[in-house]
Order: structure tokens, then sequence, then C-alpha cells
């Protein structure tokens, strides 16, 4: 029995001491349940953290520690000191924003944890002689784990049996092409076994295998951009520079120019600090992102990466792989079709057990396979001398027989264009049956055998296998929603182009079929016959993932999905990934959406949930940024003319809870069915700034108006409240602009938010509450004329800034 040393190990008790090397397994029977227990105990388990989300620690961290955290918390601190407890609410509604952002993301945190958990890959390994299913976590140093093709290697290993395998290392090394090992040749952790089979022994487990040492990038290899994230980003640190010198300059103003009572010049100052900071937009993007994937939980969908949610809502392209998208899994042999002269009874006996031996051949069969081992038994007395797996590359399999007589003989199975010379008559047949949306496998003699150059030249047409696919029931209807939404298809698929064509059309999906072996090699050529192709058959692996990169060089954002091994190399460089639940476990895990209940039909609500995100967002970062821009303006403008700054911290958070944030909350989880577009930061911008302009402006030309107007002990809480009346007129516009196209649930949201503002100035202890009292009829009138004319200023600038800067 041959035995591989593992090497010298530590003991983790005692680092400094090492231990004996602990006996590898045989090939046949692995570990022993004792030998799993003792590596158990000294810690050598494939213990990488779960990679769906962020700990709790990290949670709490990331939505408590943050800069306009630490800003609004020291200006908290002072009002709490120096002013009633009206003008500190600001403080208590930021902790009321962290709480729900802490809440919302654990929630969505166990959601993805528990999907994990379902969608997580289960190797074989082999333990007291018996194949098991275990966990990646439970794998531990020595173990014999079994692969075949899709299988992905999860821990670093010493290959030890071999058949025919084959393993792709591209996601590590670059390299394209597949690399066949040899027992005793090294398998990283990372890559994925294209064809072939066979066994592996780990060597290196957690923290110490090749992907772990890659952090998170082990099983995803590529991170999904954001824009919305980084636009956001972008947007807090110019609002953070703006921040900081008219914060300065409206400190100097209240306390040192005006001759204010020191605490009320505080809280005034603290006023005009407080609004600039858009501290709800983080919060309600992350609400909004953890929403969406507790949302998609429940449909079965595993979104591995958060801003996946938001690239779908980007996508205006989706390439699909035929098999286990358009079609289920399974197959049904249809026919079986004779060639050349075998037509008697006993050849197709003959056929029948060619290919029953055939299916027996492969110990993991694709599903064409499948097909025909469910309708032909293996017969008992061939045995199988040489095998050769099957590979998307070359597009047929192979096996050597021994057969009962004691003659030999070997067999191919495999596409029939690419078997068979091009002016071969059964190529009209295949063509036929192909018109008819039926797949058809060519079964040919292979005299020369398995190897050698000449293999298929030689072939001799023996058979048609011609197999029936099942189409999904709802493949129909999701094709018909990608049109409806402006997305284009494109079906991408390594089987024949006819049959593809046909199987697309019966979905109702139109378009140019193309054959991939007549693509042009030039990128630009490419994306041409790419934008005016639909339907491509008979596409290599590398050919798909050629075809993504040429599409995102057209400009296009490029959702793939597939559940194969030749769909992995594709999955990684597509804007969005999606792999279905039952695919190989290298589709899974560089896919940034699993779809856990292989259901092609979940899709729409997919990419819904990824524009509801997204253009929820934008819609409502407007309105946060309107309030930026217009606290800045007003903090000049009180520095420029030296006069007291006219709100409170209570009439800023009044304004900001019903006309932003309570608002806000509800439009950012509202339906929103139109597909993102680019250039976040300026679309938000373009309407932010001349909003909160106006905004601005008028406020402060009625403060100044109410300032002539008023005089005596209590002219300034008299000009307050009518530059409160103002802005909030003027905001409520802006909110009724941001929630257009009406429903009624919008125009109920904007009514309720005026009617409680209304409850403010009528009744007496809110009145004293917010400090807040209309003095006279004049002053509120002329508010309302102001805010009459800013509205028809908004208006005009809303459709001339549409026309002038589109999106």
């Amino acid at each position: 029995m041959t035995h591989i040393d593992a090497g010298t190990d530590l003991d983790p008790g005692d680092p400094g001491e090492p231990v004996a090397p602990a006996p590898m397994p045989s090939r046949a029977t692995g570990l022993t349940r004792a030998e799993v227990a003792e590596r158990v105990a000294r810690g050598e388990v494939n213990d990488v953290p779960v990679r769906s989300s962020r700990s709790v620690t990290e949670i709490v961290r990331a939505n408590v520690f943050t800069r306009f955290n630490a800003i609004i918390g020291v200006l908290w601190v002072i009002m709490l000191c120096v002013a009633p407890i009206q003008d500190s609410l600001f403080g208590f509604v930021i902790l009321a924003n962290t709480g729900i952002g802490i809440i919302q993301e654990w929630r969505a945190k166990q959601t993805l944890d528990s999907l994990a958990v379902i969608g997580e890959a289960r190797p074989t390994v082999r333990r007291d002689g018996n194949a098991v299913a275990v966990p990646t976590s439970e794998i531990v140093l020595g173990d014999l784990i079994e692969i075949g093709p899709g299988d992905k290697i999860v821990v670093d290993g010493s290959c030890a049996e071999a058949d025919g395998l084959e393993i792709d290392e591209s996601l590590l090394t670059g390299e394209a092409d597949p690399v066949v090992k040899q027992p005793g040749d090294e398998v990283m952790s990372g890559s994925f076994v294209v064809a072939g089979g066979g066994a592996f022994t780990a060597t290196k487990v957690g923290r110490e295998a090749y992907a772990a040492q890659l952090a998170e990038e082990a099983s995803r290899f590529t991170l999904v951009h954001s824009e919305l994230r980084s636009g956001i980003s972008t947007i807090l640190k110019y609002v953070q520079w703006m921040m900081i010198p008219t914060a300065l300059g409206l400190i100097i103003s209240q306390l040192v120019v005006k001759d204010n009572d020191l605490k009320d010049s505080i809280a005034r100052t603290v006023g005009g600090i407080v609004p600039m900071v858009p501290e709800g937009l983080v919060l309600l993007t992350s609400v909004a992102f953890a929403i969406g994937v507790i949302r998609l939980g429940r449909q079965q969908c595993l979104v591995q990466e958060l801003p996946a949610i938001e690239g779908l809502a980007r996508v205006d392209t989706v390439c699909l792989d035929k098999t286990g998208t358009l079609t289920e899994g399974g197959m049904d042999v249809h026919e079986l079709r004779l060639l050349g002269d075998g037509d008697s009874p006993g050849d197709e006996a003959y056929v029948r057990k060619v290919l029953g031996a055939l299916g027996e051949s492969d110990p993991r069969p694709n599903a064409s396979l499948q097909a025909i081992i469910d309708a032909y038994p293996d017969s008992e007395d061939w045995r199988c001398t040489e095998a050769l797996p099957f590979s998307s590359a070359r597009k047929y399999s192979g096996a050597a027989f021994s057969e009962g007589n004691g003659t030999g003989s070997a067999w191919l199975l495999g596409a029939p264009d690419v078997l068979l010379p091009a002016d071969d008559p059964a190529l009209a047949a295949t063509e036929e049956l192909n018109l008819r949306g039926l797949r058809v496998l060519l079964l040919a003699r292979a005299p020369e055998g398995l190897e050698g150059a000449g293999v298929v030249e030689s072939a001799e047409p023996t058979a048609l296998v011609v197999l029936e696919q099942r189409l999904r029931p709802d493949a129909g209807d999701t094709l018909h929603y990608f049109a409806e939404q402006d997305v284009r298809t494109k079906v991408i698929s390594g089987d024949n182009a006819v049959s593809v064509g046909a199987v697309a059309a019966k979905l109702g999906l139109e378009g140019q079929t193309v054959d991939a072996r007549e693509l042009p090699k030039d990128p630009e050529e490419l994306a041409d016959a790419l934008d005016d192709g639909t339907v491509f058959g008979r596409v290599t692996p590398q050919q798909k993932r050629d075809m993504v990169g040429a599409l995102q060089a057209h400009g296009h954002t490029v959702a793939m999905t597939g559940d194969g091994v030749n769909d992995v190399l594709a999955l990684k460089d597509a804007d969005i990934g999606v792999s279905m639940g039952s695919g190989s476990e290298a589709t899974r895990a560089v896919a940034q959406i699993v779809l856990l209940n292989n259901s092609f039909a979940t899709l729409p609500s997919v990419v819904a949930e990824g524009r509801r995100v997204i253009g929820n967002i934008t819609r409502v970062a407007t309105l946060f940024l309107v309030k930026t821009v217009y606290s800045v303006i007003l903090a000049l403008l009180v520095v420029c003319f030296q006069v007291e700054y006219p709100f409170l911290p209570r009439h800023l958070t009044l304004l900001s809870t019903l006309t932003i944030g309570v608002p806000a909350f509800f439009l950012a989880l509202a339906p929103n069915k139109e597909r993102a577009r680019p250039n976040f930061v300026r679309r938000v911008m373009r309407y932010a700034i001349p909003g909160g302009g106006v905004a601005g402006i008028a406020t402060f030309v009625m403060y100044l108006v109410a300032r002539h107007y008023y005089a005596g002990s209590g002219a300034l809480a008299a000009e307050t409240s009518s530059a409160t009346l103002t802005l909030f007129l003027i905001s409520m516009w802006v909110l009724a602009i941001i929630a257009r196209p009406y429903t009624w649930w919008r125009v109920g949201l904007v009514a309720a938010m005026g009617f409680g503002f209304l409850l403010v100035l009528v009744v007496p202890w809110l009145q004293d509450f917010f400090a807040l009292r209309l003095v006279g009829s004049v002053m509120p009138w002329t508010a309302v004329g102001v805010a009459v004319v800013a509205a028809g200023v908004l208006e005009f600038l809303w459709r001339w800034v549409g026309r002038r800067f589109p999106a």
C-alpha cells in the first residue's frame, strides 16, 4: 500500500516542538475516524471563516464609528450641556438611525449565512473506506478528497489518483489551457476540474491553503465595482471639505462678531453645522442594500457580494447558457438512428451495448450521458480498459473496451459536426434534427484508439443518438420580461448552433443564429458580430470569456448565467455572474449571485430588486444633498451679512424629519423598474445644487425681510418662524418633485408630512416645544409668497437641467 509523506507538522499547543509526521491515508480507504478526531484536536481543520457577511462586531463598528457620527456626537454633547433637550433631538435621531442600520444589516447577515450553508460545497471525502460528503469546514489535513468535472479544489493537496484528470488553474495563474495531473502532482485550492476524475490528499488546510491566503478573494477572485458606494464616498469627501471653512466662519460670526448670549450663539452655530451632514444618506443606502438581500433571500437567492445588487440594476445584456438555464438539466433519448450498413436488429443491439458500456465508463456523467445510461443498461461482460473524459474544448469523449468475446474496440461519442467531415451525408440528417430543437450525438468507432493526432479523422460513424431536451416552463416568460425591460439576451452555448436556435425560437426568442466557429478573432469585429447575433452555438469556454469581454468593450454591462464548468471563465469576467445552485462548485464559487432554487424565473425578481435599490437611492440622495447645499449657502450668507443664524437645531431637526428622513425611508423601499444609469454623482448633484441653491437663497431673503419687519424682544423668534415656514414649503416642493410619478401612496406621504408641520403650528405645546409661533399675518403670507415663487423657479430649473445636462 502506497503512502504519501505529509512532512513535519507543528503541534499548535507547543509551537516550538515538532511532532511525528501524521500517516497519510491509503488510496483505497482514506483516514479513519480516529485519525480525523486526532487532527481536529490538533487544529488541523479547514477553518476558513464564512465569507458571506461581516461579523456582528464589524457591523456595529462600521455603523457606529464613522467620521460624521463623530462630528454629530461632539456637537450633540455640546448641545446637551448648553441648550434645552429640544435642540438635542438630532442626536437621538442619529442613535435611532445607527440602531436601524445595525439591525437591518444583522438581519441581512443572518439571511446570507443561512443561505450560504444551503449553497455550500460539500466535497466527497473517503473515510474508513467509505465516500462521504462533508462540509468544506470539516476537511482535515490528510483527507483523501474525490474530484470530478466541475468540482472546485477546496484545499491544497497532492494528486493521489488520476483518471484523465485535467484541472483549470487560469483563475490562479492566468494560464488558459487545462493542466493534466498525474499522481504526485500538486493541486491548488481555487482551481477546478474540467475533465476526468481522481482524488487528492489534503496537504494544506485552513488559512495555510493558497486560496485562503488570497483572503476573501479565495472564492470570488473579482470584486464587484460599486459606483453607488464610491459615488457617495466622493460626495461625503467634498461635503467634509466644504464643512470645515464654512463651520469656522459660522462659529466666528456667531460667537465673536455678534454680541449675543453665549448659549444661544452656540445653539445657532450648531444648528448651522448639523444639517450640512447628509448623515442619513449612508444609513439609507445600507438599509436599502440589506433589505434587498433579505428580500432576495426569501426567494432562495444568495447574494455573495452586496454591491452585486447594484450591478444587476445596470445590466443591459444577459448572456445565457442554454443547458440548465433555458432547458432543465435532464434529457431523454428520443431516437437511435444507425448509419452506414448497420440496419439489422443485431447491429442495433450491438450499438446499444456500446452505448451502455460508454455510460458505465464515466463515473461522473454529464446530462447527455446520463440520458444514455437511463436508456441503455450496461453489459456486464464488457470491461473498460481506457477512458477519455468529455471536454468542452474538444466536444467529445471516448472509451476503449475489452468485449465479452475477447475482442477489443474503441469508441467516440460527441458532436457530429466535430467528428464528421464537412461533406458527410450524416450531417444533413443532423441538421434536420437540430432544426426541430433536438440534440444529436454521434457514436463513432475509433480504429486507431483514443490517442494520437488522427483520432477524429479516422473515426468511423456508426449511429446518431438523438436527445430531447426538457425546456424550462418558465423560460419563455423570463425572456419576455427581459425584452420588455430593454435588456438584450444572448444565448451562448457549446451545443450545435441550429439546435440552440430552435430551442430559443420555441421560447419566443427571435434573432440571428451564429456558429461560433465562424466568429472573427479580432475583438472589435467580434463585438460587432455579437451586437448583430442573438444565438451562438459551438462556443468554446475561452470564446465565452472573449465574448463577454467584447460586449463590455462596447460599453455593455453584462450578466452571465451558467451552471457548468465551461461557464466559469465567462462568469468570472462578467460584470455580474449568476450561477444555478445545482451547478458545479466552481461556478458557484466565482458567481456573485447563486440561484439556490435553480429557477431561471428568479432572475427577473433579482434584476427588479437591483433596479429598486439603485433607482431609489439615486432619488433620495437628491433630497439629502439639497439639505446639505442649502445649509452651506445659509451659513455663508449669515457670515457675509453678519447676522444671527436663523435656525436653532430643533427647527432643522423638524424640517429634516418631515421633508427628508421619513419620506426618504418610504421612497427608498418603493417599487422602481427604471434601469440604473451611470454617473451617479453627476445625476444627483445636477438637481441638488440648483434645488439647494434656490431653497437657501429664498429662505435667507425671507429672513432678511422679516428682520426689517419685526422689532422688539421677541423679534428673533418671529424671524426664525417665518424663515422656517419658507424653508419647509420649499423643501416640501422639492419632495413633491422627487416623489414623481405620483401614486396614491406618494400623494398621501407628501400630504401626511404637510399635516405634521401644520400640527406643530396649531398645537400650543408643540409650538412651545419647537419654538415656532407665527406672529401676525403679513410675514407668514409673505413667506408663502416667497415659497411659491421659489417653487416656480425650482420647476423651471428642474426641467432646464434635465434638458441641458441629460443623464
